[in-house]
């Protein structure tokens, strides 16, 4: 790894340690303000001022740097390096008094996420990869499950509302274990073996930008549902990869309605 990259990494910890200082301290808080978007999605003070002190953090490290984020406009940098955040995945989580929502960050070089991390700051829980160095969970290096068949699987979903309930059916004939509250915290549970999969219907670069590195890392699969392996096909899948295949006839086929809400 060169010299470069690992300050970076350094960084993007350092940048999910404050986004979870700052998110629970949020969470914590009685009579938090929500707004909504022009999209209809929530916004809280939470979202805007965690995303702010994550530019600062970038722009006082490494200012050529790009920076892309959910509440504010891209800013363009000359390094290589493109930094992807959501300042708070899972926003309706977060209001609600859940605790799975997640801060995420993502480091890109050229083409390739390189670096990725889901914090869960309220459940106690960190998930990072570095291209080549694994994937690490609290510390310990974790990996995918090893089921290699749909029968028995448990297949995560980031909400329910784009499921056919055929599908849902069809995979329960199948065996499979359909189970909700996804979001990152569904990406973590495969990439730790908890789960084997995790489907996302309607996703944004931003809640989907770590996933690439963290589960591949961890030895397992991510594509978009129509098999790219990309973070901007509006959609994705994580899997143990054993099951990858299998999983995608079923799930392919729904994803035709590009009207429907996406996930904040």
């Amino acid at each position: 790894m060169d010299h470069t990259r690992s300050e970076r990494v350094d960084l993007g910890l350092a940048m999910a340690e404050e986004a979870g200082r700052m998110a629970h301290q949020y969470f914590e808080t009685v009579g938090l303000n929500v707004e909504t978007k022009a999209d209809g999605s929530p916004v809280t003070q939470a979202d805007r001022a965690i995303e702010l002190a994550l530019r600062e953090m970038v722009s006082a490290r490494f200012p050529d740097d790009a920076f892309s984020g959910e509440e504010f406009p891209d800013t363009d940098g000359g390094s290589g390096f493109r930094w992807i955040v959501d300042p708070i995945d899972g926003t309706k989580s977060f209001v609600r008094g859940v605790p799975l929502y997640a801060n995420l960050v993502a480091l890109q070089r050229d083409d390739e996420i390189v670096f990725g991390v889901i914090n869960l700051p309220s459940a106690g829980v960190l998930v990072h990869a570095e291209r080549g160095g694994g994937c690490w969970r609290n510390g310990v290096r974790v990996h995918v499950s090893d089921r290699a068949a749909l029968d028995g699987a448990y297949v995560m979903a980031t909400w329910l509302e784009d499921w056919d309930p055929n599908l849902i059916g069809g995979l329960h004939d199948k065996g499979a274990v359909v189970r909700t509250w996804g979001d990152a915290f569904g990406y973590a549970m495969v990439a730790s073996g908890q789960a084997d999969a995790v489907v996302d219907y309607r996703a944004h670069a931003f809640d989907l930008a770590p996933m690439p590195v963290i589960i591949e890392e961890a030895g397992g699969r991510f594509t978009s549902l129509d098999g790219r392996r990309v973070i901007d096909g509006g959609n994705g899948i994580a899997s143990n990869g054993l099951i990858h295949d299998a999983l995608l006839p079923w799930i392919a086929p729904q994803n035709t309605d590009q009207e429907r809400g996406i996930r904040i």
